[in-house]
């Protein structure tokens, strides 16, 4: 009860603080200014209705159900008909590319819901911002809601929280001004996905210094330099605002040693920011141990959600989830950015040790637009987790 009592205050402050930091337009809604009116209309996309358009919901037919992803459940509505839930969730095929969102603008992307089956390393989803014709947001669907490990975990957080059983939600803003395009794509070799998903959206003006909502997954496995390269090449104005990290060692003892440094707008050889250890970036302390035990823990900005212990049989290697939001301190940048990680541990004769983890990570982040091209996403052998 005091975690819950502990979790709502902090919600409230944050919000109140929120509603200081940004007046209200219609984008951003929180405790602190919801009882404000605007003009901005509120749509929402789902299998129920892939427009979204007003009046055009739960209109599938059961007698359309040979027609692709417009009568999934036209077996189940077959003595209730039309209006009855008839097509609530789309199939998407072995090596299909799926657009499940798209809506013109101005407006802006407020919350996403989604439950993809299968494996959520091998769906991967992307987010197109106004005409632009490679994306903005590019990474395994698991990864970009916290769940890099394709193992569920609780999550609770004001940007993601993921719920039982395997509820995929996030809350950041999206803004857009012409328009927006969500695709899935299935690259599992041989399994079709189920996908249950709604995409809730506002149509309102955007403000002129919005910036555009960006997400790149990394990963390097193993870690050979012992440095992780979070970001790179990011180029424009812009603020980072979080990263989720999937954390697997591959050695014993403590693993998170190493210092998180960001180097923006011309730093060469030295960040100007530069962290204490892993652990106190997550805004944890001292191994995130209490009493011999890594001690899971979710708040609103900051979390060691998920830790994979071995089980004496196949789960040989320690795995972490962490997640850390700069929602009232985002990390703000003029011409570029970089970001970096330390992958540090410890060695005989209290020495560090350079380790060689297997490290993946989504960085979440605002810019201007154009932005630089991302990474090419590896194959699936480089994205499965193994």
């Amino acid at each position: 009860m005091k975690k819950v009592i502990f979790f709502f205050v902090c919600f409230v402050c944050s919000s109140l603080m929120l509603a200081q930091q940004y007046p209200y337009d219609g984008l951003n809604s929180n405790m602190g200014n919801l009882y404000r009116l605007s003009d901005a209309k509120t749509r929402s996309i789902s299998p129920e209705n892939f427009t979204g358009e007003k009046g055009k919901g739960g209109m599938a037919d059961p007698k359309d159900r040979d027609k692709k992803n417009v009568a999934n459940a036209s077996n189940a509505a077959r003595d209730l008909g039309q209006g009855w839930k008839v097509n609530p969730f789309i199939r998407i095929e072995s090596g299909e590319t799926v657009t499940i969102a798209e809506m013109e603008g101005p407006g802006a992307i407020q919350h996403i819901w989604m439950t993809p089956t299968g494996n959520w390393r091998f769906t991967i989803l992307r987010i197109y911002w106004d005409d632009e014709k490679v994306p903005s947001v590019e990474c395994p669907v698991g990864d970009f809601f916290g769940m890099g490990w394709g193992v569920y975990a609780p999550l609770s957080s004001l940007a993601v929280c993921v719920n039982p059983g395997s509820a995929f939600n996030c809350y950041w803003t999206m803004p857009f001004r012409k328009k927006c395009r969500i695709t899935m794509e299935n690259i599992n070799g041989h399994d079709p996905m189920t996908l249950y998903y709604q995409v809730d959206y506002t149509l309102t003006e955007v403000p002129e210094d919005a910036g555009y909502f960006h997400a790149q997954w990394r990963r390097t496995n193993p870690n050979v330099t012992s440095d992780y390269t979070v970001i790179d090449n990011v180029k424009g104005k812009g603020h980072y605002v979080g990263v989720y990290m999937a954390w697997g060692v591959n050695n014993n003892g403590w693993w998170g040693e190493g210092e998180i440094k960001f180097f923006m707008d011309g730093d060469t050889k030295f960040p100007t920011i530069c962290g204490t250890g892993t652990e106190d970036y997550f805004c944890g302390s001292y191994n995130f141990d209490r009493e011999g035990q890594y001690k899971e823990f979710c708040t609103p900005y900051a979390g060691l959600h998920q830790v994979i212990r071995p089980d004496g049989t196949y789960r040989s290697q320690q795995r972490f989830g962490l997640y850390r939001w700069h929602i009232t301190d985002p990390v703000r940048f003029e011409k570029d950015l970089r970001i970096t990680i330390q992958d540090l541990g410890w060695r005989h004769g209290g020495r560090y040790l350079p380790q060689q983890s297997d490290i993946s990570s989504v960085t979440y982040w605002y810019q201007t637009e154009p932005h630089a091209k991302f990474p090419e996403l590896p194959k699936w052998e480089e994205l499965e987790v193994n």
